[in-house]
């Protein structure tokens, strides 16, 4: 049996990690409502722009003059697979979700006969997948969004993508990362980026939106080859923001439960400790009497 000396100190530390954990919590209640405000304002950009180049790309994918990044490589033996995580720990199970989707897919391609290669997005997910799969891991990037995720970022990571494209190192991009939807629900979500996948329902037979038949100056060519860039840095912005915001609900989450766990811990070892603390009373005062007896 532990002895009061040995409790006081369980109830100190456990008091101590409750005030961290009850800070922490707040701090991710702040970020989460800025980090949500973001991803919700990109949503209708990233959708309508996907719309648009859907509705454009509809008749051009199987022709011959459609542009690399639509048409893809005529191969699907390299995967990039982007797996994008947090830099920091402590936010529940919202880095496992992301890598627990990420190694079924290494394993589905591996098995299939394909090559795989990975950029991971944050320190957990370089950590975690370096174990079972450094010599996939082709790059590394951390520290982004640290303050706050910004579209240059994303911009960048898209011109790292499109250089390797460029240069035969795959033939297939994908992403892997959390959808928000609350701060207790986050969808692991893999989103193909290259080629370009026609959202479901897209009509073959030309541009049609809502209804209207647009006619594109310059020709759709031309406009597909300029947009398609820059729609990949808009996915990834996008990607970002829903993980950002993802992160901010898991953490907040994970520091609400933890600080509820505390709290019930430190109820148990108050009542231990009153207990033990009787206990010692009563052993004293029966010895003092016994004592008194026998003289």
């Amino acid at each position: 049996m532990p002895s009061l000396k040995d409790l006081r100190v369980r109830i100190r530390s456990v008091r101590s990690t409750q005030k961290i954990t009850a800070a922490m919590k707040m701090v991710a209640a702040s970020r989460l409502r800025r980090a949500q405000e973001q991803a919700e304002a990109a949503r209708p950009y990233a959708q309508r722009m996907e719309r648009v180049l859907g509705s454009l790309a509809g008749r051009m994918a199987a022709m011959p003059g459609a542009p690399p990044l639509l048409a893809g490589t005529g191969k699907d033996d390299v995967h990039l697979l982007i797996v994008a995580t947090s830099d920091r720990g402590l936010a529940g199970g919202f880095n496992a979700s992301i890598l627990r989707e990420a190694r079924r897919r290494i394993r589905t391609l591996l098995a299939e006969g394909k090559e795989v290669k990975i950029l991971t997005i944050g320190r957990k997910g370089r950590e975690s997948l370096r174990r079972d799969h450094g010599r996939l891991i082709h790059d590394s990037l951390t520290e982004i969004g640290r303050r706050r995720v910004s579209f240059e970022e994303a911009r960048d990571i898209a011109q790292r993508v499109l250089d390797l494209f460029a240069a035969g190192g795959f033939d297939v991009c994908t992403i892997v990362f959390n959808r928000f939807r609350s701060a207790i629900t986050q969808i692991v979500t893999a989103q193909q980026l290259i080629p370009f996948a026609l959202p479901e329902g897209e009509a073959a037979s030309g541009p049609d939106l809502g209804g209207a038949i647009y006619e594109f100056e310059p020709s759709e060519e031309e406009i597909l080859a300029e947009l398609l860039p820059s729609n990949l840095a808009v996915q990834l912005y996008a990607a970002l923001l829903e993980n950002a915001a993802s992160e901010q609900g898991a953490r907040m989450t994970a520091m609400d439960n933890a600080t509820r766990n505390a709290g019930e811990m430190i109820d148990r070892l108050t009542l231990n400790y009153n207990r033990t603390r009787q206990a010692v009373i009563t052993k004293e005062l029966i010895e003092i009497i016994s004592g008194a007896e026998a003289l």
